[in-house]
């Protein structure tokens, strides 16, 4: 499937809007990326894994997923499926207040029909402004967009995050929380008193990643916030996720993202 939204994102539109129909179009690995999404449901039944918890979403429901927060989609068994999704870039909110919320508006809403008419009608709304020509395109564009999340941060609360007793969510939330020391494999299932092989496989089956692979891209996506976020040099943040040495974190680095340490800071500076 072609993410025309995604496309337009990396033309340097600060927002980018799509509708597609899908059916069985499931995201085998997580995925994360610089800017804001929201995916609201249309039609159809849909899973959401945001970080390690898993939603589910039916028609009206929306999610927002934050910059560079681990997340993927799919469909149990057949089904046809309709979305809206949103992407817009930190760039684009013009109100200090709507750009300090967003940052923690991660995760499912279930707004009531009243609510979701009028967010899915704000949506079409840019859908149909997107590829319209004139004077005002852009400042329409940003106007409906800072209108639509006002709505929704005014009027909608996200859903608890649900509760998981599984191992394997468990062994995700440590690693998320001591992705500065040494993780191995055969210290965590002494931890959670499994196996290694039990581990390794149920690890994969999962998240369709290897351990190692889940622990490099978590410390990764650290690794990008602290260089968006601080002033620290690379030694420091690579000490800080837990690389062994600066030469390790910077191949990792261009392995997940495509590009050097900093390439990534200059790029995101200009």
């Amino acid at each position: 499937m072609v993410d025309r939204a995604a496309i337009r994102i990396a033309e340097n539109h600060t927002i980018a809007a799509d509708r597609v129909s899908g059916v069985d179009e499931n995201m085998s690995r997580s995925h994360y990326h610089p800017y804001y999404e929201l995916y609201f449901l249309e039609e159809g039944s849909r899973n959401h894994m945001l970080n390690e918890s898993l939603y589910h979403t039916v028609p009206g429901d929306f999610m927002i997923f934050a910059p560079y927060t681990m997340h993927h989609s799919f469909t149990e068994g057949h089904g046809h499926f309709k979305r809206i999704v949103l992407y817009f870039t930190p760039e684009a909110l013009d109100y200090p207040n709507l750009a300090e919320k967003i940052k923690n508006a991660s995760g499912l809403y279930h707004p009531s029909s009243p609510v979701s008419r009028m967010i899915h009608s704000l949506l079409n709304q840019i859908l149909m402004q997107q590829d319209e020509i004139g004077e005002l395109h852009e400042e329409f564009m940003r106007a409906s967009l800072n209108h639509l999340l006002l709505v929704i941060l005014n009027t909608v609360n996200p859903e608890p995050k649900p509760e998981t007793a599984s191992r394997i969510s468990q062994i995700i939330r440590y690693i998320d929380c001591h992705t500065g020391e040494e993780i191995r494999l055969k210290d965590l299932a002494d931890r959670f008193y499994i196996s290694e092989y039990y581990l390794s496989r149920e690890f994969k089956k999962q998240t369709n990643r290897t351990l190692i692979e889940y622990v490099n891209r978590t410390r990764i996506v650290k690794a990008q916030r602290m260089i968006l976020d601080t002033t620290l040099n690379f030694t420091q943040i690579a000490a800080q996720t837990g690389f062994s040495s600066l030469t390790h974190f910077n191949r990792t680095f261009h392995k997940v993202t495509g590009q050097s340490p900093s390439d990534f800071r200059r790029s995101h500076r200009t």
